[in-house]
């Protein structure tokens, strides 16, 4: 048999098994479980977790699915162990929130094994931290298929110092407009940083000797005390002020008012670019209904579906391929 043949025949099964389903959309694992509801499932995960474990789930999802969706798609690439795994780049040494996806999945597998994607559990699991830290529903598409390839190397991440132009190109390559930008960014309003993110801005800003001169005056003597020059524990910060467990617009209000933590988030709010988007969500009543639309946007990034990819067992290797008699030739 060539592997033209044992190729189509691979493809042939895949459809009769009924793992080839189209795009993304809403319900997609609807009736196909029997009577177990999938999102009911990952939801009552999320919840006890909340609850009995961590409340502040809701920014490492947030990041996790940010992280996973701008290398190689939203195919939960991140979740892959290895020694040169994506998981390993400086840029996600402090990603977290694995060992809930772990058990999500560990559940799902429990009541209908091998058909929920890891990649669709970053994204219903994200949407329900934020509904239990104050947000609001946004219906999740699902249909995603996980990845088999990550690598430390592919991992290239905006960094909190990018200019705000540099930043709509780096979105704009993942297909995301600057409006849908400044909403992800605004996942922010539940965001930690270390302060040496934040140490140039609080005394050498440009090697300037002095701060950053857009940060507030009382945002300014807070982070100080907090993040005192030479200390030898990088604390964290909340980046929003006000609110820091909550997932509402007024990490928007506060870098309106020089409040912003991290450069990107200040320079959002004062540069000519997106200053009138930021405008627009602070005075607008529809934050939490834009903010679930840029998280769709945001999980259609590069997906792979149908026959591509495949459904992890463990969202923490890739499926052993069976052999095929004939495929070697």
């Amino acid at each position: 048999m060539s592997k033209a043949v044992a190729l189509a025949v691979v493809l042939f099964l895949v459809v009769l098994s009924g793992q080839c389903y189209g795009e993304l959309r809403v319900g997609f694992y609807k009736g196909k479980c029997g009577q177990t509801d999938v999102e009911g499932v990952v939801r009552r995960v999320v919840k006890t977790w909340f609850f009995t474990k961590d409340k502040t789930i809701a920014a490492a999802l947030l990041r996790m699915q940010f992280h996973d969706c701008f290398v190689n798609g939203c195919d939960a690439s991140i979740l892959l162990d290895g020694d040169n795994s994506e998981k390993k780049a400086i840029a996600n040494k402090s990603v977290r929130g694995y060992e809930l996806i772990d058990a999500i999945k560990e559940g799902l597998e429990a009541e209908c094994e091998g058909l929920v994607s890891c990649a669709d559990i970053i994204s219903m699991a994200t949407r329900d931290a934020v509904l239990l830290s104050e947000g609001k529903w946004y219906n999740v598409e699902t249909g995603r298929r996980d990845g088999n390839v990550s690598f430390a190397s592919n991992v290239n991440l905006p960094g909190p110092s990018i200019s705000v132009s540099d930043s709509i190109k780096a979105f704009a390559s993942k297909k995301l407009t600057p409006t849908d930008m400044v909403y992800l960014l605004g996942g922010h309003t539940v965001g930690i940083a270390h302060c040496s993110l934040i140490q140039d801005r609080l005394y050498n800003f440009n090697n300037t000797g002095g701060p950053d001169p857009t940060m507030s005056k009382w945002l300014l003597f807070g982070l100080r005390m907090k993040c005192p020059r030479g200390s030898s524990f990088d604390n964290i910060v909340p980046l929003d002020v006000k609110t820091p467990s909550f997932v509402d617009n007024s990490f928007f209000q506060q870098i309106q008012r020089g409040n912003g933590v991290l450069q990107i988030d200040q320079q959002i709010a004062l540069d000519e670019l997106t200053k009138d988007i930021v405008d627009g969500i602070v005075k607008g009543p529809d934050f939490y209904t834009k903010f679930g639309e840029a998280m769709v946007k945001l999980g259609k990034v590069e997906v792979l579906i149908d026959a591509q990819g495949e459904v992890r067992k463990s969202c923490r290797v890739v499926n052993k391929k069976p052999f095929i008699f004939g495929m070697i030739n």
